[in-house]
């Protein structure tokens, strides 16, 4: 007996798992794969699973390989980017297999929202010979993950489970066979030694044939799962998979007869015997998908190969975007602009709006930027002053690289301190490529705690063994901030809330051979910036590679304890604290010669502190 419940979409997949005996679940956090892992963790205890935030996602993959290889079922999870960080074992995992499961929950973020890149892991799937199913809703998502598991122990490889953005933190009802979660098998075979697990060139050679085979039984196996439908009996196809699918539903509501669907939901290996009875029965194609032309090229392939005599509008020809999140109206659009080449009168509609869009004023824009008393926005501004310093004393320029993280946010203006951004963990090895490039020029490159152990240690070890000039600024609010506030190497306690041992970046920086390394706790300073100046001074000044760790407190997770107001009687109105600091608390009303500090205000005490005229003051504990 099945029960409904709402769950967003990453809920569903932890309930899927759970209920397929997942036994360990590494990741590393990244909107928008994270609550998958966290819901998981919130019912571990309960239900016998061991889970874990790992380093970064090679290392998560990596430590569910070896639970893998001991017959255990494992799931790791991941954003898109991440995948790029796991690759490595991953193009190996995919010749040795596994023996219990392995699947990887991997969301992609067409938009993007919060990614730097809109790569498509189905086409990662298809370069890598690994199963990729692409569920559309959060109860295909909890349906596909324990297929997922299904697939993954029979035919012994991972599995990728692919989402995106508005699949994973969608909710609807979904159908569960419980919906409390309950204890998981605890048992697994045990690693049991054989060459198997140890992958030389002849073992490769020996397992590439089995591994194409595989691709093969799996598209027979697909083609003749529910998850690959045809709907519809009109006489033109659309194909399509994940939330596509849906936004296609709704877009052709009323126009039903023109159309025949074919939903692809198990999108590698390509299920070739479905699509091709589909494709028999059409002569004109739309093939609608987000980002990669995935689907457009296998259904191609298939035609080319089949002779049919079906033309194909998608995105090569022009017909749909070929980047960026699609909706519903967009898809209309898209498929009127096809109804049109093909000569057709009729045209789908959009939907009125349930309140009229004329006469309404545009939505105001608000860029992103960091909160009222971040850390950050001290240690940014203290190395802006120490560079106008050094560039006055010595007539030295300073370029600044950033890294991924709430950090990257000090690029806005009026801060502009983040000259460089690429992907986690390069900012510094960009520095100290910079430096080759830049002679005379002094380097600073910013970098946060939970970045710092996911892939800036080597980094450090680099600038180090070849002499770099570069200075590393660690921000460290203690927390994984912009993926909401997970744990790390660095605070000593685990995903499941037990206490570990702390790993302190001052003395992992010191062991790869730092010289100068300072730590600065910026919140029993008394004056905190004119701390940060001087040591973000020593730092930039030293000859060779230096550190300066500044330890602060996540105003996401703290409760402030003071604030500040301005006294207009002192206030000379020359603008400074808001012209320079950017501060989202401090605002200059329209009209109005002097600003005001708002409710968002955590007290931090920045702006009292470079204010020339004292005219900032702490007025006690906020309510």
């Amino acid at each position: 007996m099945t029960e409904k419940k709402l769950l967003m979409g990453n809920e569903a997949i932890a309930f899927g798992a759970i209920e397929a005996g997942v036994q360990v679940v590494t990741g590393y956090p990244g909107t928008p794969s994270t609550e998958a892992l966290e819901t998981i963790a919130r019912h571990a205890e309960k239900c016998g699973v061991y889970a874990e935030w790992s380093s970064n996602e090679k290392v998560a993959l990596e430590t569910a390989a070896g639970a893998a290889y001991s017959g255990a079922k494992a799931l790791v999870t991941m954003k898109q980017v991440g995948l790029n960080v796991a690759s490595d074992p991953l193009m190996s995992l995919t010749y040795i297999g596994v023996k219990g499961a392995l699947v990887l929950l991997v969301a992609d973020d067409p938009g993007p929202h919060s990614s730097q890149t809109e790569q498509d892991t189905r086409s990662f799937g298809h370069f890598a010979n690994i199963p990729v199913l692409d569920p559309a809703s959060p109860q295909e998502a909890y349906e596909l993950t324990k297929l997922a598991f299904e697939i993954s122990h029979q035919f012994e490889v991972p599995v990728i489970l692919r989402t995106t953005t508005r699949v994973s933190h969608s909710s609807g009802d979904v159908e569960l066979l419980n919906s409390e979660p309950s204890p998981v098998e605890a048992f697994c075979e045990g690693f049991t030694k054989d060459r198997r697990w140890t992958i030389f060139p002849r073992l490769t050679a020996e397992r590439h044939p089995w591994l194409e085979n595989v691709q093969v039984q799996l598209s027979d196996l697909f083609s003749e799962l529910k998850y690959n439908s045809v709907s519809g009996s009109g006489k033109i196809g659309i194909m399509a998979s994940g939330v596509s699918a849906l936004y296609v539903k709704e877009a052709v509501k009323g126009f039903e007869e023109l159309f025949t669907l074919f939903r692809v939901g198990t999108v590698y290996p390509f299920p070739e015997k479905a699509a091709l009875s589909f494709l028999k029965g059409i002569e004109k194609l739309i093939v609608v998908e987000e980002l990669d032309p995935y689907l457009e090229e296998q259904a191609l392939q298939l035609i080319g190969r089949a002779h049919l005599p079906a033309d194909v509008y998608g995105k090569k020809n022009g017909f749909f975007p070929v980047s960026g999140e699609y909706n519903v109206d967009i898809i209309i659009d898209c498929i009127n602009k096809v109804l049109a080449e093909l000569g057709e009168t009729s045209r789908l509609s959009h939907s009125a709006p349930a309140i009229p869009r004329s006469g309404l004023p545009p939505l105001p824009v608000r860029a992103p930027t960091l909160c009222a008393g971040c850390m950050h926005r001290t240690v940014f501004y203290a190395f802006k002053q120490a560079s106008k310093q050094l560039k006055k004393d010595f007539q030295v320029e300073t370029i600044f690289s950033g890294d991924i993280g709430c950090y990257t946010l000090g690029n806005a203006h009026p801060l502009n301190m983040v000259d460089t951004c690429l992907c986690m963990g390069a900012g510094m090895s960009i520095a100290g490529g910079l430096s080759r490039a830049n002679p005379g020029v002094k380097q600073v490159a910013f970098i946060g705690d939970s970045t710092f152990f996911h892939s800036g240690i080597p980094a450090v070890i680099n600038a180090v063994y070849n002499g770099s000039d570069v200075t590393l600024a660690v921000l460290d609010n203690r927390t994984t901030a912009m993926t909401g506030h997970q744990t790390h190497p660095g605070i000593g306690v685990t995903v499941l809330g037990s206490p570990s041992k702390a790993v302190d970046i001052s003395d992992v920086i010191r062991s790869c051979g730092v010289e100068l390394v300072r730590s600065v706790d910026i919140d029993s300073l008394e004056n905190s910036l004119e701390g940060c100046i001087e040591a973000a001074k020593e730092a930039v000044e030293f000859k060779g590679p230096s550190a300066v760790v500044f330890k602060g407190k996540c105003v996401g997770i703290t409760k402030p304890v003071i604030r500040f107001e301005i006294d207009t009687e002192s206030c000379t109105g020359c603008g400074l604290c808001v012209k320079q600091l950017g501060c989202p608390a401090l605002f200059l009303p329209a009209g109005e010669e002097k600003p005001v500090i708002q409710d968002s205000c955590s007290g931090c005490g920045l702006c009292a502190q470079v204010c020339p005229s004292g005219a900032i003051i702490e007025t006690g504990v906020k309510k």
